[in-house]
């Protein structure tokens, strides 16, 4: 599994394709705008709104706190950013407001928009899996089980007959993740090695993202958009926390390290191969890879040819050392550092990333080259009503 800066099964700076998603794009094309009339999001940190923090409103997150939200927003959410996210960008260029955070929901709230049901420290997997090994779950104990069933609960208040939650849900784009991070890294930061990581946890994870979307597909999905895990090895945690005095350990052009980035190719690789399957046995949707991966090596193989500072493996909030990252000093506590200008940093805090990374990410997607099949070709299937004749939801 060599760590890939190839682009594998995406159209990289394909012309014909960048003219079409700029025509797809124009002010006097509908399309973006109508394409989608709401969303749903499940996953962890890297999508959370909000539902940590009113998950637990008695305990103190340092998410709650300044400098999270410095950016955009001039205050904290509950975003692990300085900034936006991935679906904060999708939902805005779709004309969607926000995904309000499911925990925060109000009494008569019009949530037909969309609703984000990511937490923070969430699992792909169920509790009980990590606790008959011993593997504590430091923050949340939820799922994308529990997840789905909150979106279950939720779905009879949108729409409540067979064919308006048919026309409903056809109208919707439901975000499955990024979501498995912390399936791997709560036994990695206890112990396990990636050879009792690799073959035990990692098909298990896939196996759940994959019963994830059938079940959204029963209750009436037809677009998903699955995003793949980024590159592992380039994050300033793992560099700092699996430093290695073996230089043949790192990649000689990004300065990642190999191993994290080979994991995570490889969880991927698996992710793609069932999403294949998937689609075969569902061609009435469209199932799209977004790849995360890819994105973000582009940029870290030629950082300031994309507007990054040359620094781009360094958090930009963090307790010092060589990747500003400190286990025992996380951005937010006291004596910690925040760069002077985030736009020109990829990571924010050692483990999330900056609302201009997640800008990046979101435009790949979006404009292409990063999504799997492009999205202009989804709005056009959406367009032309295309529906399978036995379509029928699970209600």
């Amino acid at each position: 599994m060599p760590f890939s800066t190839s682009y594998p099964r995406s159209p990289f700076l394909n012309p014909h394709l960048l003219i079409a998603f700029c025509l797809f794009l124009s002010p006097k094309n509908h399309l973006v705008q109508s394409c989608y009339t709401s969303i749903f999001s499940f996953g962890d940190s890297l999508a959370d709104t909000g539902n940590l923090l009113h998950s637990h409103p008695d305990k103190v997150y340092l998410v709650g706190q300044f400098p999270y939200g410095q950016t955009y927003f001039n205050r904290p959410t509950g975003r692990f950013s300085d900034g936006r996210l991935v679906l904060d960008f999708i939902a805005q260029a779709f004309g969607i407001p926000l995904l309000p955070p499911y925990l925060a929901r109000s009494i008569g709230q019009d949530l037909r928009r969309g609703v984000n049901f990511a937490v923070g420290g969430a699992t792909a997997l169920d509790a009980d899996f990590f606790e008959e090994r011993g593997i504590r779950r430091d923050l949340t104990n939820n799922s994308l089980r529990i997840q789905l069933e909150w979106f279950e609960e939720l779905l009879p208040s949108l729409c409540n007959t067979t064919s308006s939650c048919r026309d409903f849900l056809r109208g919707s784009l439901f975000i499955v993740g990024e979501i498995g991070g912390n399936d791997y890294g709560y036994p990695f930061t206890q112990g396990l090695n990636l050879e009792e990581v690799t073959p035990n946890i990692v098909p298990q994870v896939i196996s759940a993202i994959g019963f994830a979307i059938e079940r959204l597909i029963e209750r009436g999905a037809v677009t998903i958009l699955v995003p793949g895990s980024q590159p592992f090895g380039c994050g300033s945690e793992h560099l700092t926390l699996a430093e290695s005095s073996n230089k043949d350990d790192y990649d000689p052009v990004t300065g990642c390290l190999k191993e994290g980035n080979e994991f995570a190719y490889y969880h991927n690789s698996l992710l793609e191969r069932e999403l294949d399957r998937l689609r075969e046995l569902y061609p009435y949707c469209t199932i799209i890879y977004a790849d995360y991966y890819n994105a973000a090596v582009q940029v870290f193989l030629s950082p300031l040819e994309y507007g990054f500072c040359e620094d781009i493996l360094s958090a930009c909030c963090g307790g010092g050392g060589p990747y500003n990252y400190n286990s025992s000093a996380v951005c937010g506590a006291p004596g910690t550092m925040v760069c002077s200008d985030p736009s020109l940093y990829w990571n924010w805090d050692g483990t999330h990333l900056t609302e201009a990374a997640y800008r990046w990410i979101a435009n790949g997607l979006i404009q292409g080259p990063f999504a799997v099949p492009p999205i202009n070709s989804v709005c056009t299937k959406l367009a032309q009503n295309v529906r399978h004749p036995n379509y029928e939801l699970v209600m």
